[in-house]
């Protein structure tokens, strides 16, 4: 027990020194790019509305491509998890209502750092003889350099592992409060997601097409019947979010002891959990898609920040309006509390707890499989399935670790892997411009 309390004290440590230098690369890195692309999340919306109704050109590339929607879906299998729903909530309980403004605004501009992601993913994808495609940053960044490219995709193996953990001990967590057993919770959890990644990525593309949307509109649906029961508490936590976002004070609910850094970071690194944007992760998927142009599964990529935004708000003001948020602590029950204590109908929590499962599920499917990625290009895509068995019991390792330690240790493993990204699309961006101009 004091091993892992020095080791607590020691990350805390880390994650503050690194938090004022990591927040103005995050946040400078999608304003840079925002500037450079001409603002390509509001102008590249055409596009992006003609790629959804006419399809996509596919390419001529003789490799196992799936189809771009499904890439897009799986990749959002990542990015619309259980962050989605505990992030903005830990983000506030710390961090005050302000937390929540600064969430979304990375998320804005957090979307062009992922168009410019998947773009190269795209356009630097490599297959190898027996038609399997490496794709991702650890492609792209040896562009620049092969060593760098390595570098990323040994980091991000234990990134994807932690996080598929922080999944795997949220699940738990929020289903311990029904009297389910951690081991019980991690086991299902493992079982599930092993029965999808053997099957290969046709399997993981097909069943994460399928629970995405399904996942999304349980949980959207619920959401929206808490909100609707109070309209004018819903308009006080908007107005409260945007006064918290730069004066955070006594105006905030009371909480002491909170600078306006704290808020900045609180809401920008639960934003980068949650988007992966500037981690670079959220590519590797849709380098599998079967698509001529880089820069329309790049557009794609851009605009499910919609979906992440949507669903951010909608946990954040559920967080508010309850008042779940005042214990002023790390808690990733949070939601579930506010669902349990304002649902319109009895057992409305049973309705998160199915939503959860699906949002975790989906979430270690897309971690297991983006670590395979990086596992394959260090081994030339040698022991993948022995891969996914380590995976999956360092997942089920997750229920039964405590909250505050494994979110400080994923803060400070989600700056080391995206500093060389960030550094990496930059140079890229302004070496190879003409890759990033879309039709």
């Amino acid at each position: 027990m004091e091993l892992i309390n020095k080791c607590s004290t020691l990350v805390e440590l880390l994650n503050s020194y690194l938090g004022l230098p990591s927040l103005i690369l995050f946040l400078g890195t999608g304003i840079i790019l925002t500037f450079k692309t001409g603002f390509a999340q509001v102008r590249a919306f055409p596009r992006f509305w003609h790629l959804i109704t006419h399809g996509l050109k596919k390419s001529d590339l003789d490799a196992k491509t799936i189809n771009p929607f499904h890439a897009l879906f799986s990749a959002m299998a990542t990015t619309i998890g259980m962050g989605n729903i505990v992030g903005p909530s830990m983000a506030i309980s710390v961090g005050g209502p302000g937390a929540l403004f600064w969430l979304i605004l990375y998320i804005f501009f957090g979307s062009v750092t992922k168009f410019t992601e998947v773009t190269f993913a795209v356009y630097s994808r490599q297959s190898t003889q027996k038609g399997d495609i490496l794709g991702g940053p650890s492609q792209y960044l040896k562009l620049i350099s092969p060593w760098v490219g390595n570098w990323y995709a040994l980091l991000t193996i234990f990134l994807f592992t932690g996080w598929s953990s922080i999944q795997v001990n949220t699940l738990s967590c929020i289903w311990a409060q029904e009297g389910i057993p951690a081991w019980f919770s991690g086991l299902l959890a493992i079982s599930l997601l092993l029965v999808v990644v053997l099957g290969g990525v046709k399997r993981i593309g097909f069943v994460a097409s399928r629970i995405v949307p399904l996942k999304f509109l349980l949980y959207v649906g619920f959401a929206l019947l808490i909100l609707a029961q109070n309209p004018a508490a819903v308009w006080s936590a908007i107005k409260m979010v945007f006064t918290c976002a730069f004066t955070p004070g006594a105006a905030c609910g009371g909480l002491t002891g909170i600078t306006l850094l704290k808020v900045m970071r609180e809401g920008i690194y639960k934003s980068i959990f949650i988007t992966e944007a500037g981690v670079g992760t959220s590519s590797i998927p849709h380098a599998l898609a079967d698509v001529e142009y880089p820069t329309d599964q790049g557009i794609l990529a851009m605009f499910s920040g919609i979906a992440d935004m949507f669903l951010c708000s909608l946990s954040g003001l559920l967080t508010l309006v309850t008042g779940v948020w005042t214990a002023g602590k790390l808690d990733n029950t949070l939601i579930y509390q506010a669902f349990k204590m304002n649902s319109p109908v009895a057992g409305g929590q049973f309705v998160l707890i199915i939503s959860i499962l699906l949002f975790v599920l989906t979430a270690l499917i897309g971690n297991t499989y983006n670590g395979s990625q990086s596992f394959a290009t260090i081994t030339g895509y040698r022991y993948v399935k022995t891969y996914y068995l380590i995976a999956a019991a360092l997942a089920f390792s997750g229920a039964f670790v405590a909250v505050p330690f494994i979110w400080n240790i994923m803060d400070v493993v989600l700056v080391c892997v995206a500093v060389p990204n960030l550094i990496g699309i930059l140079l890229l961006a302004f070496k190879y411009p003409q890759i990033l101009k879309y039709r």
